[in-house]
């Protein structure tokens, strides 16, 4: 499979949108019809968090093509998934936590274009804007993983409503993302927020997860330095730096990995990647890796169009009907 811009353009995949007036804006956007989610979810019951004082959502259009947006939304208050459903759902379901260096959160680039790619092959995708922890939030380093822990019960209890297998619930995350993701794999079970409902007794293990060119590792040697001070801070002890390091927490019982990364990456080193496999492998657990020679950092579907990773959307689509996800 070639994805070409042409071939992205024509599948939908490029998203021209209706940016927020956000300060930093310089154009406004006209969403074409059909191209929006199907949907909004809030995670949490209204009231049930209490946004720091002064907390504003915005917006930010980073891109002058009008054939391919890629906002940004920072200081997210109100923490959601975006569905995209398909025309012929085929049970099966897919949490996208795309990246952003933990200060604001990709819309495009990481969220809805694979969205989009997923459900036009019969995958109820989700988008996940989960809060980010230098935004003053209580406990900020905990939660991005309880907004992780939240979606997935809160997908499975709508299996019904969605129409999805409970069992065959995917989780993704790309960059800073990809902490989001590989935190949820091994610390799933951590109690991070109390329970507030009856969706809260469904597990929060998913049944597959993906790392795409992932932060991983809080290590200094090879650490997102934005992502590691955002998230615990530049002075961080030894023991807070193991505690939210996926790779030095590893276990049996994690889902089973998929993991992608360039081996050019300026900006999240390979290593985290790497480190990971080399971890899950040595407790058993299943993963598969693909490193591939150049695509940088964040290529998402569009911008690895001309090289060979550009078919890492069905590498992974294989790999998730190996393990009966799709």
């Amino acid at each position: 499979m070639t994805l070409g811009r042409r071939s992205l353009l024509a599948a939908g995949l490029a998203l021209p949108v209706a940016s927020a007036a956000a300060a930093g804006a310089r154009e406004v956007w006209t969403r074409p019809a059909g191209l929006a989610p199907d949907g909004s979810i809030a995670l949490w019951p209204d009231g049930h968090i209490a946004a720091p004082p002064r907390l504003a959502e915005r917006t930010v259009q980073r891109s002058e093509d009008p054939q391919a947006s890629d906002r940004m939304l920072e200081h997210i208050a109100r923490p959601r998934l975006d569905v995209f459903r398909p025309a012929k759902p085929n049970g099966a379901a897919a949490i996208l936590a795309p990246g952003g260096g933990y200060r604001y959160v990709v819309v495009d680039k990481e969220g809805y274009e694979l969205a989009r790619w997923l459900a036009a092959r019969g995958v109820t995708a989700y988008v996940l804007f989960y809060r980010l922890p230098g935004d003053g939030w209580q406990n900020g380093a905990d939660v991005p993983l309880a907004d992780a822990q939240r979606a997935v019960r809160l997908v499975r209890s709508r299996a019904a409503i969605d129409g999805i297998d409970p069992a065959r619930v995917a989780f993704g995350g790309f960059s800073a993302g990809g902490h989001v993701a590989t935190s949820l794999l091994t610390r799933f079970d951590a109690k991070v927020y109390d329970p507030i409902d009856a969706a809260d007794a469904l597990p929060t293990r998913p049944d597959a997860l993906a790392g795409i060119y992932p932060v991983v590792s809080m290590d200094p040697a090879i650490a997102h330095p934005g992502s590691r001070e955002k998230l615990i801070g530049a002075d961080a002890d030894a023991a807070r730096e193991k505690a939210y390091s996926p790779e030095r927490n590893v276990r049996a019982d994690q889902p089973p990995l998929w993991l992608l990364h360039a081996e050019d990456d300026d900006v999240v080193k390979v290593e985290n990647s790497a480190r990971l496999r080399e971890a899950t492998r040595g407790v058993g657990a299943p993963v598969e890796a693909h490193f591939f020679e150049r695509g940088g950092h964040g290529f998402g579907l569009m911008k690895s169009a001309g090289l060979p990773v550009a078919i890492w959307p069905e590498l992974l689509w294989n790999w998730l009907g190996s393990h009966g996800n799709v």
